[in-house]
């Protein structure tokens, strides 16, 4: 889809006058308007995403919900419009500002999730019964995404433990593996390698039993108290925060309980970039870029640019780093 051009005069007609002549002013002092400039392609998304005005009116319902208190973290959540405009979605496009636009005509109701495989008790639900049987928590945790930036995000949802005691897994159960929707027509990175960034699909994630059975293991059905949007992995998605933020797998359909550790997407694509296990450590570096500090997506325009240390395990080690003892997490990133 093409970009408005801030130079053109109707960017002024359809974005309120104060802002256009602020952007203006920006793009000015950055020496970004007129010709020759360069880029690198995620310093371009970013800018062109701050450009960009949201395509669709917000129609997301309230969802009923908890707030246990130890849940409630002393970060301040990141805007919401931020969150809901800012995504690494390739099913709908490589842009950060293209599952916005691209994610709404989604259908995402009726919509069955089924768990499976080393199992007692299969079972398939609707992601209506899922909150009907779970009650719903709001939890506040980082978001940690493997390209060095960062959210806060209220997330509504329960513990992932739950759903799989429910199926009983058998003692052969030793990983879980997961499964987003695979529809093409509706998701045109699935369809087209140049939209979906030449990824196999459909998006499969994978988690060791223990690791799901985590109590800060989520399953999600919603944010900032309302159902999840489309572009954030409406219905239904998984919200594991100590990892980085790709092992979220969004719009998932199967839940499979297995013997042997599942293949999962980013890792068959590029396996010395993308580990198995995806725990976030800034003393292991991406092969192309630090991650020992991280740029947080906060309130500001694009001259507000804040950078942080990253913590351990995403600042999850107290309740995590457990599971990982004796192992060399620099092998097994």
């Amino acid at each position: 889809m093409a970009r408005q051009d801030p130079d053109n005069d109707k960017w002024s007609q359809v974005t309120p006058e104060a802002l256009f002549h602020d952007r203006r002013r920006v793009l000015k002092a950055l020496g970004l308007l007129g010709a020759g400039v360069s880029l690198s392609p995620i310093a371009r998304a970013g800018l062109l995403d701050w450009l960009s005005e949201p395509d669709s009116p917000d129609t997301r319902l309230p969802l009923p919900h908890s707030r246990p208190p130890a849940y409630q973290a002393a970060l301040t959540p990141t805007p919401e419009d931020k969150v809901l405009g800012y995504n690494n979605y390739y099913e709908f496009g490589m842009g950060k500002g293209d599952p916005a636009k691209q994610a709404q005509k989604l259908v995402t109701r009726p919509w069955q999730l089924t768990i499976d495989g080393e199992v007692a008790k299969p079972l398939t639900l609707s992601v209506d019964e899922l909150a009907r049987r779970f009650p719903l928590e709001e939890r506040i945790y980082r978001l940690r995404c493997v390209e060095a930036w960062s959210m806060v995000i209220p997330w509504l949802g329960f513990e992932l433990g739950k759903l799989l005691a429910l199926v009983e897994p058998l003692p052969t159960a030793r990983y879980v593996a997961f499964e987003t929707l695979y529809d093409p027509k509706q998701m045109p990175g699935q369809a087209s390698g140049r939209v979906g960034g030449g990824l196999a699909y459909p998006y499969v994630e994978g988690l060791r039993l223990d690791e799901a059975q985590h109590p800060l293991t989520l399953i999600a059905l919603g944010l900032y108290g309302k159902q999840l949007a489309p572009q954030n992995g409406a219905p239904v998605r998984l919200v594991v925060p100590w990892k980085y933020g790709f092992k979220s797998i969004k719009a998932i359909v199967r839940i499979r309980l297995v013997t042997r550790q599942p293949p999962t997407t980013w890792n068959l694509a590029a396996p010395h970039e993308y580990g198995f296990y995806a725990n976030v450590n800034p003393a292991v570096d991406h092969p192309r870029w630090s991650q020992a500090s991280e740029r947080v997506i906060g309130p500001g325009g694009l001259l507000d640019i804040q950078r942080q240390p990253t913590l351990p395990f995403n600042g999850y080690g107290e309740a995590v780093a457990e599971l990982y003892r004796g192992m060399d997490l620099r092998k097994w990133f």
